[in-house]
């Protein structure tokens, strides 16, 4: 499997998903199991059937997190050398060329990505333009509603 990009904070969110679901939801779906085995006839149990699919449910989360967490490529980028240039991890504040709008966003890995809180996927087409670019530069973002233009106001790595 290929390495799964992740800022430093995405490395910790997902470890500390992981502790919940092992330490809390985990034992919470197996009391649930047992009181609803409790209950007697388990072909017509409808807690049973929901309990058990709660299971099913928690664990491949737990599978995916920790195979998630086993191929990450845990990249800070206060540490890298990148002499100002838009890399993965870094936040970056942009102007819309035409419209004259400020956006900040940070380049983050497909996980991580949340646009309301101003992370955007490596993989999207706004990253990928901006990838390799400095400070002072324009990128040409061709993106699903058509081409758009962005002035790189400034490149941080926090």
């Amino acid at each position: 499997m290929s390495k799964v990009p992740l800022t430093v904070k995405g490395a910790e969110q997902l470890r500390e998903e992981l502790r919940q679901l092992k330490t809390v939801e985990r034992p919470s779906v197996i009391a649930a199991i047992q009181e609803a085995r409790a209950h007697g006839d388990l072909s017509e149990n409808a807690e049973y059937d929901a309990a058990k699919e709660r299971q099913s449910f928690v664990e491949g989360r737990i599978l995916e997190v920790e195979s998630k967490l086993s191929n990450a490529q845990i990249i800070d980028p206060a540490t890298l050398d990148v002499d100002g240039r838009c890399v993965f991890g870094a936040t970056i504040e942009l102007e819309d060329v035409d419209g004259g709008e400020s956006y900040t966003y940070q380049i983050v890995g497909d996980d991580e990505a949340d646009i309301k809180t101003g992370k955007i996927s490596v993989n999207s087409p706004i990253a990928r333009a901006l990838i390799g670019k400095y400070a002072g530069d324009v990128a040409e973002v061709l993106a699903p509603g058509g081409a758009r233009e962005y002035a790189i106001i400034d490149v941080k790595y926090i």
